[in-house]
């Protein structure tokens, strides 16, 4: 299947228009024409090579919805003009143990990534979801329900799921206290998860303008961090901290909100290694953890939850011809909260 869509040739480079195939349809793979893809600040960071070498040619993209417009011989998940969504990875080695609990995010073998990897013949690049077309194995895939807005909904196949995982993970609910650090966007996901779960959900951020829009977004209480000595007042309040911010802070205060066996999970990576007082552990059994997206039957049922409550992510479009424009602006967090691309300008 020829396509087109937007690749960056070398590390460090712009993207540029790029006409490319598609493999063609094996008897269980799903075809789907792109509506919208979401921009993910991992994107940035691989073309980038801010973690480590890359894989060139690259097609970047992984927050992916489109409309199915192709099935495989052997295909029965979707039909022919239902919408689809496409995550973080596409297939995954299927028979170790974390693929058959659904973790295959944990893959013992290593999830293939929907680009800037290789496919599982090892051989074959990944190419990504800034392109008008898609071709993926149909139980990698996830439904979309219709009631969602579809540019709305493509953040929520990375951004969406690496806040609900921990969340439905560390059980949270009614009751439960939640503290979310960080509104950009990985945090307004936690926000509006964390409220429709029915937990107290409190953010923390350094940007005192965003109070509005946490409370908007179902937030019981705003938390200006800009002054860090307010970080005293919350000390053994939470039962779990998720960090979505990407900066290098001192995560050691935020330990220290935690109640007795509560939890500070990191979802946002600075790149930078983490000091810990270790007698903030001690002192309450408390725990520092991380976590990593979700398998795709926790996909499908963020999706369905995400449909239930109505909720996506805010954000703001662009035609291809401003993806480095966009770029440039998540950089310099100058987005409200995701940019998402018009697939249909490819």
């Amino acid at each position: 299947m020829r396509t087109r869509g937007y690749v960056a040739h070398a590390a460090q480079t712009e993207l540029v228009p790029y006409e490319f195939d598609r493999r063609d349809l094996r008897p269980r793979d799903v075809a789907l024409r792109i509506l919208y893809a979401g921009i993910c600040h991992s994107d940035i960071h691989q073309v980038r090579e801010e973690w480590g070498r890359s894989l060139f040619p690259m097609v970047p993209g992984h927050e992916i919805i489109g409309e199915v417009t192709e099935v495989g011989a052997d295909a029965t998940k979707f039909r022919v003009g239902e919408r689809i969504g496409v995550g973080v990875f596409v297939d995954s080695c299927r028979h170790c143990e974390r693929c058959t609990r659904g973790l295959e995010q944990y893959c013992l073998d290593g999830m293939t990534p929907t680009y800037n990897g290789y496919e599982r013949d090892g051989a074959t690049l990944a190419f990504g979801g800034y392109s008008r077309d898609f071709v993926v194995d149909e139980d990698y895939a996830v439904h979309v329900a219709q009631s969602l807005d579809p540019a709305g909904a493509a953040p929520l196949l990375c951004a969406g799921i690496t806040l609900y995982s921990p969340l439905r993970h560390w059980k949270v609910g009614a009751g439960s206290r939640v503290a979310v650090i960080g509104l950009g966007g990985l945090g307004h996901m936690g926000v509006q998860f964390s409220h429709a779960l029915g937990a107290e959900t409190t953010v923390f951020s350094h940007s005192p303008n965003k109070a509005d829009d946490a409370v908007a977004l179902g937030a019981d209480h705003f938390v200006d961090t800009s002054d860090p000595t307010v970080l005293r007042g919350y000390r053994d309040r939470f039962d779990l901290v998720i960090n979505s911010t990407s900066a290098d802070i001192d995560l050691n205060p935020y330990v220290r909100m935690l109640d007795v066996d509560g939890t500070l999970v990191i979802v946002g990576l600075s790149g930078v290694p983490v000091a810990l007082q270790q007698e903030h552990l001690t002192s309450a059994r408390r725990s520092v953890s991380g976590s990593q997206i979700g398998g795709v039957a926790e996909l499908q049922e963020m999706m369905d939850f995400c449909a239930t409550h109505d909720i996506t992510a805010r954000v703001e479009l662009t035609d291809a011809q401003g993806i480095n424009r966009a770029w440039d602006r998540t950089v310099a967090s100058d987005v409200k909260y995701r940019f998402v691309i018009d697939a249909s300008t490819f």
